[in-house]
């Protein structure tokens, strides 16, 4: 009996898991239905850049640029540096630059109305 109480009781914590991870997700992608913020992880796959950089790569006023790094940033999806008086922005992780290279894939293939595979 106490060994169906220890299979119910950690089926019941994956499950409360399987909701924060599917909470955590659903963040990260709502972040990423932005059009600016997609373009600034886009040019952020390539490597590093800095604010001067990245408003030329997203075709953004510099304001708007900087308050969707600072999304970003909040989020933990994109790390900083400083480099003299400019700061750095790089992705936190390749995760992400897949991700975002996965998105425009599927774009690709709507826009060009490519076969689907695997």
């Amino acid at each position: 009996m106490s060994g169906s109480l220890r299979i119910s009781g950690a089926h019941h914590v994956q499950e409360l898991r399987d909701d924060e991870r599917l909470e955590a997700a659903a963040g990260i992608l709502a972040l990423l239905a932005d059009r600016t913020r997609l373009a600034l992880l886009q040019r952020l796959s390539a490597g590093e850049a800095d604010v001067t950089t990245l408003t030329e790569a997203a075709g953004a006023p510099r304001t708007s640029v900087s308050q969707h790094l600072g999304k970003l940033r909040l989020a933990g999806l994109v790390t900083t540096r400083k480099d003299g008086r400019r700061v750095v922005y790089a992705l936190r992780h390749g995760h992400l630059r897949r991700l975002v290279d996965e998105a425009l894939s599927v774009a690709d293939h709507q826009i060009g109305e490519l076969p689907p595979h695997d």
